[in-house]
């Protein structure tokens, strides 16, 4: 894949409009996560080694095109200038008088935050003009944001048309590893992917399979193969109108020799919450009067033995209702033999998505996974097959600064 970089951009005294990700999350007005500022780190280093001015724009929260302060950036300056280890300065719009303002009193290597890009509804339109205003505020433009660049917005893909582009270092390493690993898998290979919906992932599960070994799958998805395959699942979130979806993704996978790992038995309660009393049941006598909240103990157990023969793993889901004990066990289980069958050298593993990293890191195993992607979205439309609005801009841009 050949796609412009912002190391052959001359951006020495430049003024450099960098697109990053700061959509974290934040509790009780406190960032929870600092994963993806500190991952974006690496670029600002670059580019204050190169004495350029950098404009740092994200979006943050769904604002819906209008200035609400209760999704403003600047809470953030603080955080970044202790992340980041320089002082950042912020703009109370991203385009206009008071952008241009802050960005003409930039001095090299200094960094400006504009405003959330959102609070504009043209962002999300991918408008031209937008693009355009936004690209006023600089010599060169740097995406740093691979985990927003599946979005077609003016600040991801139209902005590439005003602007000399490239990829800053996080999409520089997210492409390099996606593509390294998973460009030439070894075999067997497979994909665990867990969550809520069929729905959301359809795309997903009708690609993997059609690529991967073995598709093993967890949490309320599972409930809704198990049902495709006439096993009564009790109360369990279930998507009964999917069924016919999961008919036909069993029927793919058998055409495609991949064999799909459901759940044997299961963790089940009479509601959804932490330390109630729960029980193990064959997935073939699963109480009309309970739900599944997570695999039980011979599912891990043939989860592992899968896995002990596998040389790649990609995941994408909790298999369980991780967030509450003790149904994060399933999760836990899983995430441990990965990360242990990764630093033996046995296999290569990537992990992508906010549960699923959230997951790992509550094991401590994310670190001895290959690599983690910051991406959600677009890490699951990569793994789709699709080709991302942010990356196809750097790859079709040919501008030189």
């Amino acid at each position: 894949m050949q796609y412009n970089k912002m190391n052959d951009l001359d951006l020495a005294h430049k003024t450099v409009i960098l697109r990053g990700d700061l959509n974290v999350p934040v509790q009780n007005g406190q960032v929870s996560d600092f994963t993806r500022i500190d991952r974006l780190k690496p670029t600002i280093d670059y580019l204050r080694a190169q004495n350029a001015r950098i404009v740092v724009m994200s979006h943050f929260g769904r604002p819906k095109g209008t200035a609400n302060p209760e999704f403003s950036l600047s809470f953030l300056t603080a955080t970044l200038e202790a992340r980041w280890g320089a002082p950042v300065a912020f703009a109370s719009d991203c385009i206009g008088t008071i952008a241009e303002d802050a960005v003409g009193a930039l001095h090299d290597g200094e960094i400006l935050l504009l405003e959330n890009l959102r609070f504009h509804g043209d962002e999300e339109k991918n408008d031209k003009g937008f693009a355009q205003q936004l690209a006023k505020l600089g010599d060169a433009y740097v995406n740093d944001a691979f985990s927003a660049s599946h979005r077609a917005h003016a600040s991801i893909a139209a902005i590439t048309d005003f602007l000399p582009s490239g990829a800053g270092l996080l999409i520089q390493e997210e492409l390099d590893n996606l593509n390294a690993i998973l460009g030439n898998a070894e075999r067997p290979m497979a994909a665990v992917v867990g969550g809520a919906k069929i729905s959301t992932k359809l795309s997903l599960l009708s690609n993997l399979v059609k690529k991967v070994d073995y598709l093993i799958l967890g949490g309320g998805m599972a409930n809704t193969f198990l049902l495709a395959r006439d096993i009564p699942v009790g109360k369990s979130l279930v998507e009964p109108d999917m069924v016919n979806e999961a008919q036909n993704i069993m029927a793919a996978a058998d055409a495609h020799n991949c064999q799909i790992i459901l759940p044997i038995d299961v963790s089940c309660a009479k509601e959804f919450a932490a330390n109630v009393p729960n029980e193990i049941h064959s997935t073939s006598t699963i109480p009309a009067d309970l739900m599944v909240l997570d695999v039980g103990g011979e599912s891990i157990n043939n989860v592992k033995e899968i896995l002990q023969d596998c040389k790649t793993v990609i995941w994408n889901g909790p298999m369980g209702a991780f967030e509450i004990k003790p149904f994060d066990i399933g999760t836990n289980e899983l995430a441990k033999t990965v990360a242990q069958l990764t630093q033996s050298g046995a296999l290569k593993s990537v992990a992508g998505g906010g549960d699923t990293v959230a997951a790992l890191d509550g094991t401590n195993s994310s670190k001895d996974f290959t690599y983690i992607s910051t991406a959600g979205g677009a890490f699951l439309e990569w793994l789709e097959g699709k080709t991302l609005p942010g990356i196809a801009a750097l790859l079709t841009n040919k501008k030189a600064a």
